[in-house]
C-alpha cells in the first residue's frame, strides 16, 4: 500500500503518518527529513535546500523529486510506504514516481496550525516562516487536494481532535478502503 499524507505544517500529519506506518508495518518516508539530511551536504543542491528551509519556501522541484526517487528505490519501500510531505504542488504530483493508493488530508485551520507550531519551538518555526509556509500550502498544495478528490483517492480527516481520535478515524477509513477493493 502506498499512502500520501497531506496537510499544513502543524496539522499533525507527521504524527499520524508515523503511527499508521507502524500499524501497517510500512516504512515512514518523511520528505522534510530527507531534505534536512541532504542540506547537510556540501554541494549546490544542499545550499538551495538550506536557503528554502531558512526562508520558508519550497525546495526546487528537481531536487525534491530526485531525492524522493532515491529514497523509494531502497528495498524497504518496494512493498509500499507512508509518505509525509510530498507532493507539495501539481508539478511534483505529475512527476510522482509511483501510483499512490490513497491521499490522507489532515485538515486544520491556520490558527490551529500556528498555535501548534509556535509551541513546538523548532528553530525554523518563527511566526513569519510559519505564515509563509501556510501561504504556500494554500497556493501550492491545496490544489492537489481537489485532484485527489476527483480521482477518488482522497480521505479527508478532521485534524482538530485528539491524536488518538484522529488515528482511529484514519485507521478505520484506510481499512474501509482496503476492504472495498477486495
Amino acid at each position: 500500500m502506498k499512502l500520501i499524507f497531506l496537510g499544513p505544517q502543524g496539522s499533525g500529519k507527521s504524527t499520524q503518518a508515523k503511527m499508521l506506518a507502524e500499524k501497517l508495518n510500512l516504512p515512514y518516508v518523511e520528505m522534510g527529513q530527507i531534505l534536512r539530511d541532504k542540506a547537510e551536504d556540501n554541494d549546490e543542491d544542499a545550499a538551495k535546500i538550506r536557503y528554502a528551509l531558512e526562508t520558508g519556501n519550497l525546495v526546487p522541484n528537481e531536487i525534491t523529486i530526485e531525492a524522493l526517487k532515491q529514497r523509494l528505490e531502497k528495498p524497504d519501500a518496494k512493498g509500499g510506504f507512508v509518505l509525509d510531505g510530498y507532493p507539495r504542488n501539481i508539478t511534483q504530483l505529475e512527476q510522482l514516481p509511483y501510483k499512490a493508493d490513497k491521499a490522507i488530508y489532515v485538515k486544520v485551520s491556520d490558527d490551529e496550525a500556528l498555535t501548534r507550531l509556535t509551541k513546538r519551538g523548532r528553530h525554523d518555526d518563527s511566526e513569519d516562516i510559519i505564515k509563509r509556509r501556510l501561504e504556500l500550502f494554500h497556493s501550492e498544495t491545496e490544489p492537489l487536494i481537489s485532484e485527489f478528490e476527483k480521482s477518488g483517492m482522497l480521505i479527508e480527516i478532521d485534524g482538530e481532535r485528539t491524536i488518538e481520535e484522529i488515528h482511529e478515524d484514519i485507521r478505520a477509513r484506510v481499512q474501509e478502503n482496503e476492504d472495498g477493493k477486495k
